[in-house]
């Protein structure tokens, strides 16, 4: 047996591996064997007898909690067995908060720890109250905007008359009269006056990730928020393409808005709001947007392009958005992102867990040198093709030339870029014979 979520191995053992056990008290629980290698194979304790009776000590007197301790043997070599029960509580030692991850221990500290103590206390971000704001803190016109939507949507009903106490009681914005923190990031008119990191940045980049050529800061309650950088995005920082219905003169812009929309909603409900703002990053060929917060225990990233259930980190900021009309509440968002882009004929989007958050990055060509990467092309096929974009299309001599190779290998890896539908072949044999990308309308 490998080790796992809850099955870690080692050798020996040394004090330190008492931060393990403390993730493992805070996660789901889980076994760790003393006396295996990395393998799970047993290489046996010269001490483990001493070990049994020292290790249950150690783990009372610095966590405050019991586990259970079993000294095996097997063909003559003997090891320890120490199972560790999920805490429903908090678990520290020496003041510090420890998390199994995968086959991971992390150290919780700042805006995660603060989140895990919250979980633990039965509550969320979003669900405190926040004993400074009162009802004057809160935007009108927002509220306007939100019950127009909610309208359309069709999922609030019986707020007729409602005074905004009564209606973000009805939404369960507030407890004994008071704001919760989901209220003032959704209709407050300052949000970063309670929360420094509301606000979202907006950078147009160059290649090298590095180089800025603008950039915009947007901020306000989460409505005006996602209008304010669609804005943005559309007058400055998005390309539009043109085309004609006839007579109609057509334009949209160079990622469909369905798309841009769902990741923002996703990024303001779901960031955690004690870390860095959202950064949203404009490329050339490329947009990417990340916000503060990994994903909930229990999905993956394969899992999010697939039907899969909802675990909002703010739930009680996500059920008001979802009787606005502004979300679903099947957790359905990315699979809307990955749908839009390809009924516009784009790339699938990636997704990825990125220092401490989530990341969705959305392509225009299926041909830029990130996407040839996730699809295996070696160097040369890569550079062949970018090649091809500055001239047009490429012959067997020159992928030669330009990748100092022979004729075999040239044969082999054009072939390939032709099998994976990146190039077509132009000609059947001889020197009129070329190639160019398989769709000059995807560069």
């Amino acid at each position: 047996m490998s080790e796992s979520q809850n099955i870690e191995y080692k050798s020996s053992w040394h004090d330190d591996y008492l931060d393990w056990i403390c993730g493992f008290a805070n996660a789901q629980g889980g076994k760790i064997y003393i006396g295996k290698n990395n393998d799970g194979k047993i290489v046996g304790l010269k001490n483990s007898h001493e070990l049994s009776e020292k290790i249950p000590n150690k783990i009372r007197n610095s966590m405050r909690i019991t586990a259970e301790v079993n000294l095996l043997d097997e063909d003559g070599k003997t090891y320890i067995e120490i199972v560790v029960q999920p805490y429903s509580v908090p678990i520290s030692i020496r003041g510090r908060y420890f998390y199994r991850s995968g086959s991971v221990k992390h150290e919780l500290t700042g805006a995660a720890l603060n989140e895990f103590l919250l979980k633990r206390a039965g509550h969320t971000w979003d669900d405190v109250v926040e004993e400074d704001a009162t009802f004057d803190d809160i935007d009108e016109a927002t509220i306007k905007k939100y019950l127009r939507k909610a309208e359309e949507a069709g999922r609030l009903p019986d707020i007729d008359g409602l005074s905004i106490p009564e209606l973000l009681e009805k939404l369960r914005l507030t407890k004994n009269g008071k704001l919760k923190r989901a209220a003032i990031v959704l209709f407050g008119k300052d949000p970063g006056r309670f929360y420094p990191n509301t606000f979202v940045k907006i950078g147009k980049f160059e290649d090298d990730d590095f180089t800025i050529r603008f950039q915009e800061v947007e901020d306000g309650n989460i409505i005006q928020v996602l209008d304010k950088v669609l804005r943005t995005l559309d007058y400055k920082f998005l390309i539009k393409n043109i085309s004609f219905v006839g007579m109609n003169r057509v334009e949209t812009l160079e990622y469909p808005v369905p798309a841009l929309r769902e990741m923002l909603l996703n990024a303001l409900i779901h960031r955690n709001y004690m870390g860095a703002p959202t950064q949203l990053r404009v490329y050339d060929n490329k947009l990417q947007l990340w916000n503060h917060g990994t994903l909930p225990v229990g999905i993956t990233l394969d899992q999010l392009s697939k039907s899969h259930s909802s675990f909002p980190r703010n739930p009680i900021l996500a059920g008001a958005c979802f009787l606005g009309g502004y979300i679903d509440s099947w957790g359905s968002g990315i699979m809307k992102i990955v749908n839009s882009c390809k009924a516009a004929g784009l790339p699938t989007p990636t997704l990825e867990e990125d220092m401490g958050g989530f990341m969705v990055k959305l392509f225009k060509d299926r041909f830029s040198k990130e996407q040839l990467e996730k699809l295996g092309l070696n160097y040369r096929q890569i550079k062949a093709v970018e090649y091809i974009k500055t001239k047009g299309k490429i012959t067997n001599s020159e992928y030669q030339e330009i990748n100092e190779i022979g004729k075999s290998v040239t044969i082999d890896e054009l072939r390939d870029l032709v099998e994976q539908q990146i190039l077509v072949r132009i000609g059947e044999t001889g020197r009129g014979t070329y190639y160019e990308l398989a769709n000059k309308n995807d560069r």
